[in-house]
This record gives structure tokens, C-alpha cells and sequence, in this order.
């Protein structure tokens, strides 16, 4: 089986995972590009990452949270979409107060339990507007932040798959400019990843719950194993 990840990867790693039965290929279909920005006092504002890149560039920028809680007055509560994202707090030495599976998970879940709070957001520049649009309206206080910027590679595949990886709303995006579906087994991480699929394609869409590599793997593993490719 020939299966297209639409991110660089560690081949070596994918393929012992998957075994000898694929043969897997790798292409960039986005950029991203950290923007300089002077940091500033956060004070008491709750802060929301919802990528990887998002922390990486949060703290390449030079912030710092508070987390002693002890000093409630500038404490910062961290809020995060993805384990991912998690762990790249975790290898900065910061923890998470909450976190969601999806941007509407965490939409839900802020206009629940914490309207009282300020956020702000350290994203890219093409951040999908989900809490954009649904926060203000519960008149909460929020703010994008852009840290990093994406570009849209749009590549041109010639060579034939017969499943494709998407990682990303910007990456379907950019991989669907000059690309067809059809006929093609779709693998999706996380369900704002299968949204934007679901505007391009009827094909149907394996989507990882925990939005990690490992998971989006063993679900290849177990979909082909049933015979349904």
C-alpha cells in the first residue's frame, strides 16, 4: 500500500511502525515562519495555544507565564487544543490548566466555566476563527495573538496513492489547490483536520481522536488489517 503523509517525517521511524506492507512517501504542504514580537506583561490575562508552533514561538518571543498560584494577582492559566501542544508546554516546564481535544471542545468549554476571565491566543496568522467567533458573543474578553506565520505550498503530486495523512485545516487546504481526492483513502488528526476534508471530498475520513502520530498510525494499521483497503 503506497500512503502519502502530507508532513516531513522520520521515515525510518513510520515505516517500522507500519511494516514492510506500505510504502510510505513525505511532502511539505505548508510553511511556517515565527514572527518577531516584543513581549509583554501578561498580567492576569489566561492564555490559549492551540499549536505546537504556537508555544514554540511564545516563548522564541521571550514571554513567561506565572504559574504561582500562590499569587493569584498575575497568575496565568494556561489553556491548550492537542496533547501535542501540551507537551511542548511540558518541555518548556509549564503546565496546563485545561486541556481540549478540538478548538470547539475548548469554545464549549471557557463559555461554560470561565467568562469571567481575559484570554489571549499566541497563534499563526491563518488561525481558524473558531474562537473568534464564538467567545465575544458571551461577551469574553479575547485576543489573537499571531507568533508565527504559514504559507500554503500548494505541491503538485504526480504519483498515484492510494491513502493519504492530512495534519492540518491549512495543510487539506493547501495539498486540495492542485490535488484530487478521489478514490483515495483519507486519515485525518483531529476533527477541525476532518472539517475542512469535509468540504472538499464524500470520501470517508479515519480521524484520530488523540491527535497524535502514534494514533493516527495504529489506526492504519487496525483499517487495513480489517481489509478495507
Amino acid at each position: 500500500m503506497k500512503i502519502l503523509f502530507t508532513k516531513s517525517l522520520d521515515k525510518e521511524k513510520v515505516s517500522e511502525k507500519l511494516g514492510t506492507d506500505f510504502s510510505v512517501d513525505f511532502v511539505e504542504v505548508i510553511n511556517t515562519e515565527f514572527i518577531k514580537t516584543k513581549a509583554f506583561d501578561l498580567k492576569n490575562n489566561s492564555l490559549i495555544f492551540t499549536s505546537v508552533n504556537g508555544v514554540k514561538a511564545f516563548f522564541e518571543n521571550g514571554f513567561s507565564p506565572n504559574e504561582n498560584f500562590t499569587k493569584p494577582k498575575n497568575y496565568n492559566k494556561i489553556y491548550v487544543v492537542g496533547s501535542q501542544t501540551k507537551k511542548e508546554l511540558r518541555q518548556h516546564n509549564f503546565g496546563t490548566f485545561k486541556l481540549c481535544k478540538n478548538a470547539n471542545e475548548l469554545s464549549n468549554f471557557i463559555t461554560e466555566n470561565s467568562v469571567n476571565e481575559c484570554f489571549l491566543h499566541f497563534c499563526g496568522n491563518i488561525a481558524l476563527d473558531i474562537l473568534d467567533e464564538k467567545l465575544p458573543l458571551q461577551n469574553i474578553s479575547y485576543k489573537k495573538i499571531p507568533v508565527y506565520k504559514t504559507a500554503l505550498l500548494y505541491p503538485k503530486i504526480d504519483e498515484k496513492y492510494q491513502a493519504i495523512v492530512f495534519f492540518s485545516p491549512s495543510g487539506v487546504r493547501s495539498f486540495a489547490k492542485f490535488n484530487n481526492l478521489d478514490g483515495i483513502k483519507i486519515f485525518s488528526i483531529g476533527k477541525t483536520t476532518t472539517s475542512e476534508l469535509e468540504k472538499l471530498t464524500d470520501n470517508k475520513i479515519i480521524t484520530s481522536s488523540k491527535n497524535t502520530l502514534a494514533d493516527i498510525l495504529n489506526l492504519i494499521l487496525k483499517d487495513t488489517s480489517t481489509g478495507s483497503v
